[in-house]
């Protein structure tokens, strides 16, 4: 999908992303500073930082970060839920284009979003931004399909009723990193993540999903009808269990 179609994708879903996301492992952070030297000195560029879910962490460790978001509903939401940390700077920009001056930043952040850039023009911006030894680092929440009878059922509904899942399903996202690492080698890890939600949890869990047919769809009340029957197949003491393999690569650009 071109880039400029994919900073829309989440225009109507911001509430159900506010609400319905988990934030990530703190062993996030952790990694970032005993492999990359991360301190609450450094400077980080946080690319199409949406509702300021990862971003949030790296303001909790201190760091100057400036948030560039395409998507002006998602960046408003970011402003608002950011707005007691005075070292975030909320920018309109893209991967392509963040507008932030030369060799300014120390970092650059990318969660859940990398897949949908331009691999040559994000890498060469990147370039650009990063100070000398900079390093780029991206990371996913990437949901188990398989790992329990709950998210079996719960991918057999996203089959049924995505309307362009088979496209921008996890192995056709997280597989392409090396492009914007090339020529140099990039490392990763793995953390898992849980998150317990109740029904209304896992509903917007569900509708912050861009692939999931939106209120006005015909397939839209169908799904709700499933979902609410996969919750009550599976629930305990009333809630489900979403588990998350989080996959962090990072690596430098010079």
């Amino acid at each position: 999908m071109p880039a400029t179609d994919s900073t829309q994708r989440f225009s109507s879903r911001v509430n159900d992303y506010v609400r319905g996301r988990p934030s990530y492992p703190p062993q996030v952070i952790e990694l970032l500073k005993a492999e990359c030297g991360l301190t609450p000195d450094c400077v980080i560029a946080d690319i199409a930082s949406g509702t300021g879910i990862f971003t949030r962490l790296l303001l909790e460790n201190g760091n100057r970060v400036f948030g560039v978001e395409p998507n002006s509903a998602m960046r408003s939401a970011g402003e608002e839920y950011l707005a007691a940390f005075r070292q975030f700077t909320s920018l309109n920009g893209t991967a392509e284009a963040t507008s932030l001056p030369d060799h300014s930043v120390d970092f650059v952040t990318a969660a859940q979003a990398a897949h949908w850039f331009d691999p040559p023009a994000a890498r060469r911006e990147f370039a650009r931004i990063l100070r000398p030894g900079g390093w780029l680092v991206f990371l996913w929440n990437e949901r188990r399909v398989d790992s329990t009878p709950f998210l079996r059922d719960y991918e057999a509904l996203l089959l049924k009723f995505g309307t362009d899942y088979q496209d921008v399903r996890h192995e056709h996202t997280t597989g392409r990193m090396g492009r914007f690492f090339v020529p140099l080698p990039f490392l990763s890890r793995t953390f898992e993540m849980l998150q317990p939600v109740d029904y209304a949890g896992l509903e917007r869990r569900l509708l912050s999903s861009s692939y999931t047919p939106p209120p006005e769809h015909p397939n839209h009340i169908s799904m709700l009808h499933d979902l609410r029957r996969i919750f009550e197949a599976h629930q305990t003491n009333g809630e489900v269990v979403i588990e998350y393999t989080t996959r962090v690569y990072f690596g430098r650009l010079d």
